[in-house]
């Protein structure tokens, strides 16, 4: 069935549809109301099945490269807008805009049913009607937390008041020690509102810090007040400096959008009490134009996409973005209550928009990306990638004569290493091949919870490579990916400097670059930090390994019954799981004795 006869038999219901290029890569997942209506919205159909005259830069570049189309029917356009939200993430998709900040942001909470109540952290909301919540914070939550403990003299420990006596923080004045003496409700209620006090007001909390911090340096105690003069800089930086003040206790959570040619940035703003809390920003590249309606949907959706908040503001935006009503539905069946999303155009709510916008396009200007953009557009050109690459992902392996076998994955996005995102996999393959096979399908697995990143770098030749894009390929999954490697010399591939150039590996070609070039010392670094990542794992993990291999040594069990246990179950861990009988089927019932009596 050609695109034109798909196109004109599509039903009239909600749904998804993806669009595939002529090789089958997906190139866009879009969501209807209506999907014939939608969908043929996109085309002219006579003389010929072209794009439609109304359409952007963009989409019309899309369209052009439209070889055929799918499409899901569902129940109604809020299952599709989930559904095609799920799918974004998993595949993404060349000509849709991905965000991959999943955070979730931390709230301080009090629980007022306790008899002596404190503060904690949590990421959701607690089952019970006696919780108080301040937040979200994008950082600094548990700096707060801790300068509320270092201020007033609260419960410090939830186990404390279980000890019937006062401990050390009593005695270095941070406690009334309620669990040992009669503290009266009024007294610790005046720590717990000071405490609040400090909570809401960053300000006071600071001063009050200060004075801390020279206290304890006039008292040589340099270390204590080195923390707070850290955690007084980290708190400092939490906020976006405004002089707004609501006089009033209205709480918003504001987005806005700004845009260079090459990059996006999305600011989010949250009020409380009518006093700005906290911010956060996140970029995104454009590598086939931009869409804003689009971005403003994604940020909305995946700010609120992991379950109903805390504390649940009024949105304000800076524009009425085409879905809008949409994801206000979705967003009212997750808060079980209608949600606000409002575009203010005077007045108080105007300010704060004008706050956040100002404040994204500061951050565009101060952006050190935009410095690396000339050369990732020599990469992508060099290399023919599909995207500019902000995030990328590097793979290696690691072991010693099939011993300790590991994988590693590091990550690198916005110009710098995301070290929380790395990964590190232990791995049952015995040779290379199957080593990278496994780690790399254990990544596609998790691409539903942390979406594909627009480059894969495997370190390795032109066979680690297809294995790559067959895995991709068989996911219906498509991501630029190259390899690097060392040229051969007498049959060997060596590391060491000077002894042999690297090789760069795309599906097409391989190339050598001059030492020199940045674009190949941009991806040396790249490799070079996967396979410190990968060595460093494979030395922890062998370490633990000879320390568990030491002590069934000691009570008996030879280097060769070892092999022959970890040859069949795995890992030490799992002999810690099994029985008696399943070690007995692989050594003998004394043997099996002895190493159950040591993993007791």
């Amino acid at each position: 069935m050609t695109l034109e006869q798909t196109i004109k038999q599509l039903p009239q219901g909600a749904g998804i549809y993806q669009y595939f290029d002529i090789n089958g890569h997906l190139l866009y997942i879009g969501k209807a109301k209506n999907l014939s209506n939608r969908v043929k919205s996109y085309f002219n159909f006579t003389p010929e099945l072209k794009p439609n005259s109304n359409l952007s830069n963009r989409i019309t570049k899309m369209i052009l490269q439209t070889a055929s189309l799918s499409y899901i029917v569902v129940n109604s356009e809020h299952d599709a807008l989930i559904l095609e939200n799920s799918l974004i993430k998993q595949l993404a998709p060349k000509y849709n805009i991905l965000l991959r900040d999943d955070k979730t942001y931390p709230y301080i909470y009090i629980d007022n049913s306790s008899e002596y109540p404190r503060f904690d952290i949590t990421r959701k909301i607690i089952k019970s009607a006696d919780i108080t919540y301040f937040g979200p914070y994008s950082v600094g939550a548990r700096d707060i937390l801790d300068s509320i403990y270092e201020v007033c003299k609260l419960v410090q420990k939830k186990a404390c008041l279980k000890s019937k006596k006062a401990c050390l923080y009593y005695q270095i004045d941070k406690c009334l020690a309620p669990c040992e003496f009669k503290v009266s409700h009024v007294r610790y209620k005046a720590e717990l509102d000071l405490a609040q006090e400090l909570i809401q007001n960053k300000k006071t909390l600071i001063s009050k810090l200060t004075e801390k911090m020279s206290f304890y340096a006039e008292e040589m105690r340099f270390e204590e007040a080195g923390e707070l003069r850290d955690r007084i800089e980290r708190i400092s930086r939490s906020e976006i400096k405004s002089e707004i003040d609501f006089a009033s206790n209205e709480n918003y959570d504001i987005f806005v959008l700004h845009n260079s040619e090459t990059r996006a940035v999305a600011v989010r703003i949250f009020m409380r009490n009518g006093k700005i809390i906290s911010s956060s920003h996140d970029f995104i590249q454009l590598n086939d134009g931009y869409d804003e309606d689009e971005f403003y949907q994604r940020v909305l959706l995946d700010f609120y996409a992991k379950e109903k908040p805390p504390i649940i503001a009024p949105i304000l935006v800076m524009k009425k973005f085409s879905g809008l009503e949409i994801i206000a539905e979705h967003l009212s069946i997750l808060f079980e209550k209608k949600a606000l999303i409002t575009a203010p155009s005077r007045g108080d709510k105007k300010h704060l928009i004008d706050l956040a916008v100002l404040n994204a396009k500061e951050l565009l200007k101060a952006d050190k990306k935009q410095d690396l953009t000339k050369l990732f557009t020599e990469i992508k050109e060099l290399l023919s990638l599909e995207r500019i690459p902000n995030r990328v992902e590097i793979f290696d392996n690691s072991h010693m004569a099939g011993v300790a076998t590991v994988g590693a994955m590091i990550v690198y996005e916005n110009s710098q290493f995301d070290k929380k995102s790395y990964r590190t996999y232990h791995l049952d393959a015995k040779d290379e091949y199957a080593q990278m096979r496994e780690t790399l399908t254990r990544r596609v697995e998790s691409f539903s919870k942390n979406s594909p990143p627009d480059l894969w770098i495997i370190d390795g030749g032109t066979t680690l490579l297809r294995l790559a894009v067959d895995i991709l390929d068989s996911n219906g999954i498509f991501i630029d990916v190259i390899a690097i490697s060392k040229e051969k010399i007498d049959a060997k591939s060596h590391r060491a400097k000077g002894k042999a150039h690297d090789i760069l590996h795309t599906k097409d070609e391989s190339f050598r670059l001059n030492p020199n070039d940045k674009r190949l010392q941009w991806i040396q670094n790249l490799r070079d930090e996967a396979h410190r990542s990968a060595i460093a794992f494979h030395k922890k993990t062998k370490l633990k390994l000879d320390k568990a291999s030491k002590l069934l040594n000691l009570h008996g069990i030879s280097e060769a019954k070892i092999k022959k246990l970890l040859n069949h179950f795995g890992t030490f861990e799992a002999l810690k799981e099994l029985s008696e009988e399943e070690i007995a089927s692989v050594l003998n019932i004394k043997d099996a004795q002895a190493i159950k009596n040591i993993y007791k």
